[in-house]
């Protein structure tokens, strides 16, 4: 009998197209669907095209943690368009305040052994309880909730052994970012990282959480913990140990790779700007003056973090010249700390409480002062992401950053003179879904504000591409660089104002040189180099590009997610096949690629530089679906011819 890794027993029961062959393209069925805000009401757009009347999903969860500030009316236009869409399609809905989608869905939704597709990048979270979580882009799971399959390419499966049990002050932010040094954030597009051995069993749900969130860091498809007893307790704690299934890799199974790491030997560990895969041990680079300590995001904002925060901080004060601020992930985890006196340690201690959100982790609030040094336990320190161009982010565990608000100086909580808080996972947690809006059978019209746009539509794909070089950008370019977070995220709902933001803090002249293409009756193309659009799963990095005129990407290397974004709507991702012919073409190059309908259905075309007077040959690792939904002019052109 073949011995089956835990990834192959939870594909091959929702397998519904292709072989579980490594690169070969796969569809399947799609148990679970998760939407926020900042891309949700686009996703909703997009399935409201799709002429059904209620989804297909065994379940969707539509939330609301990101763009939350409401300085003016475009947010809770939005949020109501959110909340009317749901009931009428029937999805759940998960009011602001509620927490943020990925703590909170873990918390009371995810379930060993179902799929999950959500429109967020950091979705692998629910991968800690056994589930397989896949993030995208908003099209992909509106898709899913009209009953379609998602596809994506089979992956090479890397499985980590986790030995011996880590010991005081060292975390499971610092395990990830200890995998992350191993890895890097380059080169792991079709893979998958699977988690075992015996450490596992010393780690709780929210300790493989902050784990598995971290997995989009590393460009993997998705980061799975197996369904053990440890599980099991999680799911009886939260009412739900019906849900629970035992889930494991047979002994013996065969892996792509195999990566072993001692969690007795893992110290505290920080990632430095501006990369989360630029780390070192926090005593190589410690004593460095900070401004700024948040403490939250979806990666650390469980129960048992912030427990840990309030026992650190428990009659003591923060350093005076440092802001610091604590962002619990779920009503759940206000509620429980605030019953139990945690949260008033925390503010005694000189904190500033922030509503259960993204807010600083996608600079939407909260953005330090001007060249600051900033540490917090969120899961990207991308230049410009925490909303202040020249700030320089830290990426920590919550105790290097409370020891760090303490003293003042990035301190490696060793250092201190502070017994280590042992923190129990609570027996029973303290479970209220008021805020959980379930949908009804009679709902009332949906809502639409003043500033709701409608998704644009695509031609197709033309058979001469006459085109432009509009930018070119060098190795990893992320989608915060090509579409900001922050105050522009309140225009995601209008693709055309939110195309006035492309590629802002990059090249001002870009969406001018786009629009000047397109009087001129060319298209746009993007050349870049490694990694281009890591980072979030942002569909606008796409959707807005498309809607100025790009029909092409010419990269070293591009992400998974946002690949497949590109071809969604309608634009061609390229890869160069040879060293040094990225410096053949400069911005404002005129380019031709003729034959396009032909030659994208090989797998080489050439490209004609005329300003240069040079060819280049190019790539590209599209399946045939994927040609067509690209000669289509995107995926909503392909599903309905």
């Amino acid at each position: 009998m073949r011995k089956q890794q835990l990834f192959q027993k939870l594909v091959e029961p929702h397998l519904v197209s292709g072989e579980m062959r490594p690169g070969v393209e796969i569809g399947i069925r799609i148990d679970q669907t998760l939407t926020q805000d900042s891309l949700g009401t686009m996703a909703y757009m997009h399935l409201e095209s799709m002429g059904i009347d209620r989804v297909q999903t065994r379940l969707s969860v539509s939330y609301v943690d990101h763009l939350m500030l409401q300085e003016g009316p475009e947010n809770a236009n939005d949020h109501r368009y959110l909340q009317t869409v749901a009931a009428h399609y029937g999805v759940h809905f998960s009011k602001p305040g509620n927490g943020i989608c990925h703590q909170v869905h873990l918390e009371r939704f995810s379930r060993p052994g179902w799929t999950l597709l959500g429109c967020d990048s950091h979705t692998p979270t629910c991968g800690a309880v056994g589930m397989l979580a896949i993030g995208a882009g908003g099209l992909d799971v509106a898709n899913a909730m009209a009953g379609k399959p998602f596809y994506f390419n089979y992956p090479r499966v890397i499985r980590i052994n986790l030995h011996g049990q880590l010991p005081p002050w060292s975390t499971a932010k610092d395990v990830i970012l200890e995998v992350l040094k191993v890895m890097t954030t380059k080169g792991n597009v079709g893979k998958v990282v699977e988690y075992g051995g015996p450490g596992v069993a010393t780690l709780s749900v929210p300790e493989r959480g902050t784990i598995a969130n971290m997995g989009a860091e590393l460009g993997v498809t998705t980061s799975i913990f197996p369904s053990d007893e440890v599980t099991r307790e999680f799911l009886r704690a939260q009412s739900r140990e019906g849900e629970w299934q035992p889930l494991f890799a047979d002994a013996g199974a065969v892996y792509d790779d195999v990566i072993d790491i001692n969690l007795t030997e893992v110290e505290p560990n920080v990632a430095v700007p501006l990369s989360p895969d630029n780390v070192y041990r926090v005593r190589e680079v410690a004593s460095m003056q900070v401004d700024q300590v948040m403490i939250g995001s979806c990666t650390n904002s469980s129960f048992r973090d912030l427990m840990t925060v309030a026992g650190m901080l428990q009659n003591r004060r923060i350093n005076p010249r440092v802001s610091f601020g604590v962002v619990p992930g779920s009503r759940q985890v206000l509620r429980m700390i605030a019953k139990n006196g945690a949260l008033s340690d925390i503010m005694s201690a000189g904190a500033r409480l922030m509503e259960s959100a993204c807010g600083f982790c996608v600079g939407y609030g909260q953005s330090p002062q001007s060249g600051a040094v900033s540490v917090q336990t969120g899961n990207r320190n991308f230049q410009g992401r925490s909303g202040t161009r020249d700030a320089k982010v830290y990426l920590a565990s919550p105790e290097v950053a409370v020891a760090t608000a303490l003293t003042g100086v990035l301190t490696d909580p060793r250092d201190l003179d502070i017994p280590y808080p042992r923190i129990l996972m609570p027996v029973a947690f303290d479970i209220n879904d008021d805020m959980i809006v379930p949908p009804t059978m009679d709902p009332e019209p949906v809502f639409r504000g003043p500033n709701a746009g409608k998704p644009p539509k695509n031609d197709p794909m033309p058979h001469r591409l006459l085109a432009n070089v509009t930018i070119q950008v060098g190795d990893k370019v992320t989608t915060d660089h090509i579409m900001p977070a922050g105050t522009a995220g309140k225009y995601r709902s209008n693709v055309q104002k939110s195309s006035e933001f492309v590629f802002r803090d990059v090249d001002p002249f870009f969406v001018q040189r786009c629009q000047n293409n397109k009087a001129a009756n060319r298209a746009s193309v993007i050349v870049a180099g490694f990694s281009y659009g890591q980072g979030s799963s942002r569909e606008h990095a796409a959707l807005c590009p498309s809607y100025l005129g790009v029909r092409a990407v010419i990269a070293k290397s591009i992400e998974r997610i946002h690949m497949t974004n590109l071809i969604n709507f309608g634009i061609v991702p390229l890869l160069f096949t040879a060293d040094g012919d990225y410096e053949q073409f400069a911005v404002d190059d005129e380019l031709v690629i003729d034959d396009m309908q032909e030659l994208l259905r090989s797998s080489t075309l050439t490209v004609h530089n005329i300003t240069k007077r040079t060819d280049v040959t190019v790539t590209h690792d599209l399946t045939m679906r994927q040609v067509e939904i690209v000669l289509c002019g995107g995926l909503i052109n392909f599903v309905h011819t």
